[in-house]
């Protein structure tokens, strides 16, 4: 059976982010049930409010049991190598930055599917990326990432903008989604290495 691209970097982003939310419960010392319901939220959030949002429904977990098997697996993977990965807070923001990437470019691919204006597009490539991260941190007692000074659902913007200026200058889809993927990664990654933030407004 042939996979579209689209459904590689589903299967790529699921897998990413099961492995942050797995990590993210560990460090909570959750149980196995535990991370494994984190694991799943934090996989599926996202995609979840975009699919409800276009009323498209049942929700795509719903429609393809795989995924939740891909989680389920993803999850033991994870939980059983953990002793060998030191550094859990490090794994956490690499998974979690791969994943935002990925499933960015999905909710704008989506967007675009429904014949949604560019706008709406980023929007939903943002829903879909962060919205897995808040719930998980939600869920464990944490303040999400969105809502800090951290540069995090901005990233999910200029990728969704650079998109579009890539397919503008005619530049191949398949090379495009790949080339933002990697900028949103690269983008958290440098953001965070130098503590670049976003304004702080108060009284």
């Amino acid at each position: 059976m042939e996979i579209s691209t689209s459904q590689t970097i589903e299967i790529l982003g699921t897998i990413a982010f099961a492995i942050s939310g797995s990590f993210a419960a560990m460090q909570r010392r959750l149980d196995p049930f535990g991370v494994l319901i984190i694991a799943f939220v934090t996989s599926i959030g996202g995609g979840t409010v975009r699919d409800l949002l276009l009323g498209d429904t049942p929700v795509a977990w719903m429609r393809d049991v795989n995924y939740c098997l891909l989680i389920l697996i993803t999850c033991i993977a994870t939980i059983f190598f953990k002793t060998h990965i030191k550094k859990f807070k490090v794994t956490l923001f690499l998974f979690d930055s791969l994943g935002l990437g990925l499933f960015t470019m999905l909710g704008i691919q989506k967007g675009i599917l429904f014949g949604l204006s560019p706008g709406i597009c980023v929007a939903l490539g943002t829903i879909t990326g962060c919205f897995g991260g808040v719930i998980r941190d939600t869920l464990l007692n944490t303040i999400p990432l969105i809502f800090k000074r951290e540069i995090y659902a901005t990233a999910c913007i200029l990728g969704g903008i650079l998109y579009y200026g890539l397919i503008y200058f005619k530049i191949g889809n398949d090379l495009a989604r790949i080339t933002v993927i990697a900028f949103i990664f690269v983008f958290r990654i440098i953001v965070v290495k130098y503590k670049l933030t976003l304004p702080r407004f108060g009284y």
